[in-house]
């Protein structure tokens, strides 16, 4: 246990040393004091996921938020105000089971997938990325041992009815997108926040018999 905490906070150490100054200051990472609990593992992941999502999403200019790759088979993909915007869409889908409330009822396909068309400029995609993040939070907070694998009324897909499993595919299906927004944030030019000032991941090697 204690080597599991230990290597938990090298990590969590180099994420906050890549941070931006600026960042650390205005969003500094909540570190959860005490015995661990499921509530607080859970709540752990998402604060993780969303400290690097929401760094990724402020680092694209807001001319390039209608950026999609090309070079490649790309046909057809989310652009990246899209990518936020679903992901934005998911969690209120998923969290929203958690907390009990009815799925929503969008007016198309696109809309169900992708949020309100309403919703276009970078200001108010991050304010609905954030509020999305903030209902994650407030779904996890209920979650206790007792409730955590009881069926949901409300389960967003059949394979997620419960609260644990809801919680946890949330915290994939972000990690999952944020892979692709990372291509999209190197493809024009800019370095994820979160891999910033990092030791490089692929060091070369010393000369032989060295």
């Amino acid at each position: 246990m204690k080597t599991a905490l230990g290597t938990a906070a090298i990590v969590l150490m180099g994420m906050l040393g890549a941070m931006p100054a600026a960042a650390q200051q205005h969003r500094p990472m909540p570190m959860h004091h005490g015995p661990a609990t499921m509530q607080s593992t859970l709540d752990f992941q998402l604060t993780i996921m969303e400290h690097e999502f929401e760094g990724a999403a402020e680092a694209m200019p807001a001319d390039k938020y209608n950026f999609a790759p090309t070079d490649g088979l790309f046909k057809g993909v989310r652009t990246f105000a899209e990518q936020v915007k679903h992901v934005a869409t998911s969690n209120d889908r998923f969290f929203g089971a958690i907390l009990g409330h009815p799925p929503a009822t969008p007016t198309d396909r696109f809309e169900q997938e992708n949020g309100p068309d309403s919703i276009k400029t970078k200001a108010q995609i991050m304010q609905y990325l954030r509020a999305s993040f903030a209902e994650g939070h407030k779904a996890i907070a209920s979650i206790t041992n007792e409730n955590a694998f009881q069926p949901l009324s409300h389960a967003p897909m059949p394979f997620l009815n419960t609260r644990a499993a809801v919680a946890i595919f949330a915290c994939v299906h972000m990690n999952d997108h944020y892979g692709q927004m990372v291509e999209y944030l190197r493809d024009n030019g800019i370095v994820p926040p979160a891999s910033r000032n990092r030791p490089p991941a692929n060091p070369a090697r010393p000369p032989a018999g060295k």
